[in-house]
């Protein structure tokens, strides 16, 4: 059974833990916040790009980099990470969103910036 939806989903999007999301956008990866408009006013992550969820399906985004999907908790950002990998983009998804990254220390700014 899981064969059959690995074959319809596609291979398991690999999840990060903040640090090592982090330490890829150092390499070049660019991490895209897949939430809302006003969810991203609160705070965002420094250097990501938003892209709505539902926008993620039809957004240029750039190609030969790895995309790192984040949402506030990890779930949206992992349907993200899916639609962009069946897009042929190579992608992981930033375990417990930018919770999990606010709760590891790592900083995040206030406002809305694209």
């Amino acid at each position: 059974m899981f064969g059959f939806l690995t074959r319809l989903l596609g291979p398991p999007v690999p999840g990060l833990t903040p640090r090592d999301a982090q330490a890829l956008t150092r390499q070049g990866a660019l991490i895209l916040d897949v939430r809302e408009h006003a969810e991203r006013a609160q705070d965002f992550i420094p250097g990501s790009r938003h892209v709505p969820l539902g926008e993620v399906g039809h957004a240029p985004l750039p190609q030969g980099r790895v995309l790192i999907c984040q949402c506030a908790t990890g779930r949206r950002s992992a349907l993200a990470a899916r639609q962009l990998q069946a897009r042929g983009f190579e992608v992981r998804n930033l375990q417990g969103g930018i919770r999990a990254w606010q709760a590891a220390g790592l900083p995040t700014r206030r406002g809305n910036q694209p």
